[in-house]
């Protein structure tokens, strides 16, 4: 029964494998009658007094009635036996580890390649996160990535090779990766001891060594995409060497990403040195060709913001008329948007983009978490100085602001407060759909 289900699933459209076997039937008809014309037809001839013959021979024995269902059925049964044979040699040549029928694969390929050009912004675990639930809606996703980390390994090996930051990269390419876990687990591993290796992830190292080997780290990047069969891309936001600073309410200025996440007074202003840095070719593109741009979830002035302090992004994404949606984060983050509810998320956004001389809205579209339960979890989170981060629909919605919300935090409990990857992302393509009817 189930062989039965599989070939029936063969027929299905969008495979691109029909077509391809007809012709090459087509194409062995044709080149069987050029040989028969070549031979002055004489094999055709013999061919059809030999069919002649097994028909009167068989009818003799049993009637037509009997005999054209058996022959049929013997005919399609070796046509599916021969069929299966061949792509499940395809399969064991191809994937022999993996459980998927070819059929399967091939039609998650086929639905894959038919979703839309999403262009994901942003940096940390909220882009990986975001990252790994869309890949099972597109296959046209394009990653991308703050590079002003300093801290961690990705400081150390920023300080020390004078390598562009590799880490939210790396979860990136991680997130996005089709290949067998263990390879991705590799690439994940950190080094929990070792003078000099404690505290560093292979992909960082692996992702420097290729960026001192190639010269640059897009090229990195791109071989690294090869090896994990990354679906999709991932580019940095700027290959340029920059430096954060952020001037506080209180009026001090501190400088660096790490130090930024834990200012001890509210931030007013975000920039970076060198001003102005330049965008990649391959983000211009994808934003060009986007069919939805999403700005988040990360932390806001240390993942978001950043990318929006290239400017060449920013006016890409102004030009674009695709969907622009921002996704607020699940808590506040001590030291860096404590007290901020969504609309105090989206005013700073909308000031930082002010600071660049615009005045309109970015991303008039937001998704944010439904109401969250009191719990244990949450009970923990608040005595570490972190709050939900509150979303008043109604006042943003007579604002003009398009608002989703909905259960981001998935319906399984978990240990940390983050977004699921699978309810992020079917919210997001709810959200797309939507707009796509509108359009």
């Amino acid at each position: 029964m189930e062989r039965s289900k599989r070939a029936v699933l063969w027929l299905q459209p969008g495979l691109v494998v029909k077509r391809w076997l007809l012709t090459s039937g087509l194409g062995l008809l044709m080149a069987l009658l050029g040989a028969a014309v070549w031979a002055d037809l004489k094999p055709i001839y013999w061919i059809l007094e030999t069919l002649s013959w097994f028909l009167g021979t068989i009818t003799n024995v049993l009637p037509r009635e009997i005999t054209g269902p058996l022959v049929a059925i013997i005919g399609v049964g070796l046509v599916l036996w021969g069929q299966s044979r061949s792509f499940g040699s395809i399969q064991q040549a191809l994937a022999p580890d993996r459980d998927m029928a070819l059929v399967d694969a091939l039609r998650a390929k086929s639905r894959l390649n038919r979703g839309p050009n999403i262009v994901a912004i942003g940096g940390g675990t909220g882009l990986s996160t975001l990252l790994s639930g869309l890949k099972r809606y597109s296959s046209h996703i394009t990653a991308i990535v703050t590079v002003a980390d300093d801290g961690g390994s990705s400081g150390v090996l920023r300080r020390e090779l004078g390598v562009l930051p590799p880490g939210d990269i790396r979860n990136c390419l991680a997130a996005l990766s089709t290949e067998e876990p263990l390879l991705t687990r590799l690439f994940q591993y950190r080094f929990s001891a070792g003078s000099g290796l404690e505290g560093h992830s292979f992909g960082n190292l692996f992702l420097s060594a290729l960026s001192a080997i190639t010269g640059n780290l897009e090229t990195a990047i791109t071989a690294s995409s090869r090896v994990l069969a990354v679906q999709g891309q991932v580019v940095p936001a700027t290959n340029v060497d920059v430096r954060l600073w952020a001037e506080l309410e209180n009026g001090q200025r501190i400088e660096g990403e790490s130090n930024i996440g834990h200012a001890p007074s509210p931030i007013v202003r975000l920039g970076c040195l060198p001003e102005h840095p330049p965008a990649l070719p391959k983000a211009l593109e994808a934003i060009a060709n986007a069919d939805l741009i999403i700005l988040g979830p990360g932390s806001l002035y240390t993942s978001l913001l950043p990318n929006l302090l290239v400017p060449e992004l920013v006016s890409a994404i102004r030009r674009c008329k695709a969907p622009r949606l921002y996704i607020c984060n699940l808590m506040t983050q001590p030291g860096e948007t404590d007290g901020l509810n969504v609309r105090g998320h989206i005013r700073a956004i909308e000031a930082q983009l002010a600071n660049l001389g615009i005045d309109q809205r970015l991303f008039s579209a937001v998704l944010a978490q439904d109401d969250l339960p009191t719990s244990e979890l949450l009970r923990h989170y608040k005595k570490r100085g972190a709050e939900p981060v509150q979303c008043d629909a109604a006042g943003l919605r007579q604002d003009g602001y398009d608002v989703t919300q909905a259960p981001l935090q998935g319906a399984r409990p978990t240990a940390i407060l983050r977004h699921d990857p699978r309810s992020l992302a079917l919210a997001v393509m709810r959200f797309y759909r939507s707009h796509r009817k509108e359009s």
